[in-house]
């Protein structure tokens, strides 16, 4: 653990002699000038002090336009973005104009150079990557970048350069404040054009850091990209509190690498489980390789890896993430915070219980015990082997025999989490939904108690075989994500008894589209097979149809549990069905 030993430099006595002599005296009198955030004034008001905790009003007399004029008299030139400063410190005055651009309010903001405060984070700012800089006004991001461009400039002898819009880093006028010690200062004349700076100082200047606060333009994000692509360590923030406040932001969402809407093929969004082909992804590799999460002044979050936790978030999952902190003594101290678990969040003693198979010490939630058991009665199975269910159903049948107690088990314990690869979400929860069974689909590998898996994709897949065989959860595949397929392997999973005539409730569960012609063709492929092929055990062969409807009946048949094979040439190429 490192220690954080501060120094503080506020030139304070320089900021209150701007102020009227009334305020500057009572703010003297009530004291805790070490915890002064800012001092406001706005004309027909009552002055206020506004410390860390507290707020409090300096006088009875309101302020007029002499008490402003008087200020305004004794700092810089107000620029494009109505900020001023005083020469040589790190204060910074606002001004609120009227529509005749007449001052009528003034905000008088403290400005300190901490030394010592790098030590949370400088372990990052070594490693040479580019660093970005998150939090709500008030947690110290422009005292943070001051210090770290000090430490990068005298400390690693590194070129930086800063490029300061409102003279908010290194102070009013020409000469820098001493809190930046060797790096150099670039002013921005204009706001606006501070993309343009920003690509100059690279051009001109040959730093090897670029440290800039508050990028807040689309332009200054590209800036920015073009920056850190040649090479140059960038050190900034942005606006927002966390990562997934840029993701929503188009603005700057660039930062982060930008976010797309992909359309995927049927054969990936099967392979992938998806419901629906348009998903969210990262566009390129983020500008910043590192993210920092300033939740409180000295309670920070870090991201390492700024690309795979933009991932982790597209996918509606928890990143986890390191947190530093400093206590009361100074000390820094460091803590992982994994991505949620939630099996070992209900019981601590689950996973080592699990991986030796001992009695477990407390009593369990009954989903994890009910997943226990599953993983006991599947370690039956080879580690090497996969439950293929297709139409060789002898075998598959012996192969699950020894889930007969799932039965019981779902009436103790609830629904059954199944984790889907390669096989169609939107397939499995019509079949959920159609039969009314207790299962539920989890995108999260560690919440599930069985895989059901594409046989081709699990085939080729051995990191998913891994990870659920280090779980003792078992992979049960199938041949083709087709809705007969997926319900006669949940119906095994489960040791339903398989009903055919219970397993239809709507047709437009096996129509590709809404057309007509594919309920009608569905439609009289289900007489066919209830009021001919099953009770009258004879084959019947129906009207020709195009392609795509003779796929859907042949799943409907295959549903029933009949064989189905096509007959003729186009147009006139049509189904024959055949009873067992």
């Amino acid at each position: 653990m490192d220690s954080i030993r501060k120094q503080v430099t506020d030139n304070l006595d320089q900021l209150l002699d701007i102020l009227p002599p009334r305020i500057k005296s009572s703010i003297e009198l009530c004291g805790g000038l070490e915890q002064l955030v800012e001092i406001v004034m706005d004309l027909g008001r009552l002055p206020e002090a506004r410390y860390f905790d507290s707020t409090k009003y300096l006088t009875d007399d309101p302020i007029t336009k002499e008490d402003l004029a008087l200020c305004v008299k004794q700092v810089g030139e107000f620029g494009g973005d109505n900020r001023a400063g005083i020469e040589r410190t790190l204060h910074r005055i606002s001004a609120i104009r009227n529509r005749k651009g007449e001052i009528i309010g003034l905000t008088c903001r403290v400005g300190r150079a901490v030394y010592g405060t790098i030590a949370m984070i400088r372990d990052l700012v070594e490693t040479g990557k580019s660093i970005l800089l998150l939090g709500k006004p008030g947690m110290g991001k422009t005292t943070a970048l001051r210090e770290i461009a000090r430490v990068l400039a005298d400390d690693l002898n590194k070129r930086v350069v800063i490029i300061d819009s409102s003279n908010e880093i290194a102070g009013d006028g020409d000469i820098p404040h001493p809190a930046i010690g060797r790096a150099r200062r670039m002013q921005v004349s204009q706001p606006e054009l501070q993309h343009q700076v920003m690509i100059e100082a690279v051009e001109n200047h040959m730093p090897e850091v670029i440290v800039i606060d508050e990028i807040g333009t689309e332009l200054e994000a590209l800036a920015a990209r073009t920056i850190a692509e040649r090479g140059v360590q960038l050190v900034g923030t942005a606006h927002g509190n966390q990562l997934a406040n840029l993701i929503k932001n188009p603005t700057l969402s660039d930062l982060i690498g930008g976010i797309q809407s992909v359309t995927l093929g049927d054969e990936e969004m099967r392979r992938r489980g998806l419901p629906q082909k348009s998903i969210l992804e990262r566009k390129a590799q983020p500008t910043f390789d590192i993210a920092v999460e300033m939740w409180e002044r000295y309670r920070w979050a870090v991201h390492d890896d700024v690309a795979g936790t933009i991932d982790m978030l597209l996918r509606d999952r928890d990143p986890g993430r390191q947190i530093r902190a400093v206590s009361d003594a100074g000390e820094v101290t460091t803590t992982e915070e994994k991505p949620k678990n939630p099996e070992v969040m209900r019981n601590p003693a689950v996973k080592g219980w699990r991986a030796t198979g001992k009695i477990k010490p407390i009593p369990l939630d009954p989903q994890v015990q009910m997943r226990s058991e599953l993983a006991d009665l599947s370690s039956k199975i080879s580690n090497n082997s996969v439950a293929e269910l297709h139409e060789s159903s002898d075998e598959d049948e012996e192969e699950f025999g020894d889930m007969s107690s799932y039965v019981a088990m779902r009436e103790r314990f609830g629904t059954l989490n199944v984790y889907l690869y390669g096989v169609s979400r939107h397939q499995t929860e019509q079949v959920v939904q159609s039969i009314n069974l207790p299962i539920e689909i989890t995108k999260d590998l560690d919440e599930a108690d069985i895989v059901l898996a594409l046989r081709s994709q699990i085939r080729t897949s051995s990191k998913v075989r891994q990870v659920a065989e280090a779980r003792q959860i078992p992979i049960h595949a199938i041949k083709t994500s087709t809705l007969p397929q997926i319900t006669r392997a949940l119906r095994r999973i489960l040791h339903i008894d398989e009903s055919p005539a219970d397993t239809i409730s709507d047709l437009n569960m096996f129509a590709y589209g809404d057309s007509e012609d594919e309920i009608e063709a569905l439609e009289e492929t289900r007489l066919a097979v209830e009021q001919i092929v099953i009770p009258k055990s004879q084959p019947v062969e129906l009207l020709p149809r195009s392609s795509i409807i003779r796929r859907m009946q042949h799943e409907l048949v295959e549903h029933y549990q009949l064989r189905s094979e096509s007959y003729g040439s186009e147009p006139n190429r049509r189904l024959r069905i055949f009873p067992n």
